[in-house]
């Protein structure tokens, strides 16, 4: 312990160090790609030390430095610094030409040059180059006389000893917030707290006195709110959900109630939504809404997602959206929020969730589940919400006992996920665009009904088949068998690999098995032709079985076969196919 101590103590001897008169030069630590991951990482740097600086780089780039400091100080902070690991080891000293606009500390310019506008992203031409070049040995610009102040310093620390614990904590998370302070969140205000005002007070143009008037302490909380601002956040009693908390009442206004939901829709430009929970229940209702929030088109798939006893949080991210959601069980009432917001907005929303969490109250009363009942009803909704669909669903079938499933490539192509009764995650093994099938492995072992056992003989023209499928995408929730004939053994050109049907299939059947009359599968349905030929209704096609135990060989699959020639009455040959029918679905 005593030996970081007098590292500690070392490193602030050295990095106060006085600034010669001659050439400045920077210890430059980091570059990022974007002003937002600039910020957050110079308000990291300057929780741990002084003399921490953000400029522009050009190109979309912002560096962070340290310094002035002259070139021989220079290269013992930079020793000293990678050796305390406080700094990365690739840290190098760059000169101060290197740099562009400052804009961290806000209000500090430590190259003396006047300011400019950049653009994140924007990059110079040649003549603005040269005109950049030429502004670099003109005097600074005239700075302004701090600002007198509105109280002494006795009167200042008078009316900062009138500040509850909270006040003062508060005040120390603003100071984070800016990037002038590091420190813990404890409200005492010891020499850091300190340090970190005088550093904001001279930034902003004010007397560095460490102690902040009544006047500074609004300025700061002004800086630190104005993110906040057209929001107009205020405190929203919701007496028929039972909840208290305040909302964005510039942003949404209440929709409608449709239990478990109150619903708060957008009223402007921006794309949000806020869900306050209300319900009666146990911890198996909670658990139920945790699974049917994960269903719902708001809730993106990936984020954080954690069910715990009487309490849950999820959250769901992707490229455009945010959802954050908690709810929590009490006296067998279920309450909580949803905040759906854009993503790239980010210092914002978790501003505004900090304040929604702090907030939230619990009324006595939860909503009536009868409310709302009179809104229009759907299957594709929950509670006015919109349940996350599939992209495609077509149809496929087991080809072992370990769920190896055989389908159509037309519901492969292109997918962020694939599924399996809509909750079994699977891959794509292999995929023949040649003869349109695709092999699937389930990624956890399934223990399938049914399974296909290949027909070795060749079926009869005018033979009974029969097709198993989810005609419907899966709305039914269990296959239909549609009868029909085998038309012929070939395609319409004479192909050898696929047979024509005399059957009325729907495109939810494609991938589906075809089975003959003793239950054998014979061929796999292939998707409606996509060309100029209209045919006849009643007309579809299916890869034969020899072309499907090709690919599944090629796959590594050896799959089941027979020979037999019996007859199932309809009710055995429905079971049996159905038994080897899964819904395959494809997910954005």
């Amino acid at each position: 312990m005593s030996r970081i101590f007098l590292t500690l103590v070392f490193l602030a001897v050295t990095l106060v160090a006085p600034v010669a008169a001659k050439a400045q030069v920077f210890i430059q630590i980091e570059a990022q790609p974007s002003l937002a991951q600039a910020e957050a990482s110079l308000r990291r740097y300057a929780g741990q030390m002084q003399d921490v600086n953000g400029f522009s780089l050009g190109g979309g780039w912002y560096g962070i430095a340290l310094g002035p400091y002259n070139e021989a100080d220079a290269n013992t902070i930079l020793r000293n610094l990678r050796s305390a690991r406080l700094i990365p080891r690739d840290s190098y000293i760059a000169e101060a030409s290197e740099y562009d606009r400052q804009f961290w500390p806000v209000g500090a310019n430590v190259l003396n040059r006047p300011t400019q506008d950049v653009a994140e992203g924007t990059g110079t031409d040649s003549a603005t180059e040269d005109a950049q070049q030429q502004t670099t040995n003109i005097d600074p610009l005239p700075q302004p006389d701090p600002e007198p102040s509105d109280e002494t310093v006795r009167e200042a620390r008078a009316s900062e000893a009138l500040l509850t614990r909270d006040e003062r904590a508060a005040l120390q998370e603003a100071l984070k917030w800016a990037g002038f302070y590091g420190g813990a969140i404890d409200a005492a205000f010891g020499r850091g707290t300190r340090g970190s005002m005088a550093r904001w007070q001279e930034a902003n143009n004010f007397e560095a006195t460490g102690v902040l008037t009544t006047r500074q302490r609004a300025e700061l909380f002004r800086q630190y709110n104005a993110v906040l601002e057209g929001l107009d956040l205020r405190v929203v009693r919701d007496t028929g959900a039972g909840i208290s908390m305040k909302l964005p009442t510039g942003v949404v206004e209440f929709a409608k109630y449709e239990p478990p939901f109150a619903h708060y829709d957008a009223t402007g430009d921006i794309d949000a939504k806020i869900l306050l929970i209300s319900q009666a229940g146990d911890r198996a209702t909670l658990a139920g809404l945790y699974d049917i929030m994960q269903t719902l088109e708001i809730v993106p798939q990936d984020g954080p997602r954690n069910l715990d006893g009487d309490s849950f949080t999820l959250i769901g991210e992707n490229a455009y959206t945010i959802s954050h959601t908690q709810a929590w069980l009490r006296d067998r009432h279920i309450k909580g929020f949803t905040l759906v917001w854009p993503a790239g907005d980010e210092e914002r929303r978790t501003r505004m969730l900090g304040e929604m969490q702090e907030s939230f109250s619990r009324l006595d009363m939860v909503l009536d589940p009868a409310a709302g009942a009179n809104e229009v009803q759907s299957i594709n909704l929950v509670a006015g919400l919109e349940i996350r669909q599939p992209k495609i669903s077509r149809s496929g079938f087991y080809v072992d006992r370990s769920g190896t499933v055989v389908t159509t490539t037309e519901v492969v192509e292109s997918c962020g996920r694939i599924t399996l009764d809509e909750t079994i995650e699977a891959e794509v093994q292999t995929a023949n665009d040649e003869t349109g099938i695709a092999v699937l492995r389930p990624r956890t072992p399934l223990a399938p009904l049914g399974v296909a056992a290949f027909q070795q003989n060749i079926p009869r023209l005018q033979s009974e088949v029969a097709v198993a499928g989810y005609s419907y995408g899966g709305v039914l929730g269990a296959p239909s068998v549609t009868f029909g004939q085998l038309a012929d053994v070939r395609g319409l050109n004479g192909e050898q690999e696929m047979k024509r049907l005399a059957l009325n299939a729907l495109d939810g059947d494609a991938g589906g098995p075809v089975v003959d009359a003793g239950g054998a599968v014979v061929g796999m349905l292939l998707p409606a032709r996509e060309d100029s030929r209209q045919l006849p209704e009643g007309v579809s096609f299916a890869a034969n079985a020899d072309t499907i135990r090709r690919v599944l060989e090629q796959a590594g699959i050896t799959p089941s076969a027979t020979n037999g020639n019996g007859q199932m009455p309809p009710e055995s040959l429905s079971e049996r196919a159905s038994g080897m029918t899964v819904l395959v679905s494809c997910w954005e």
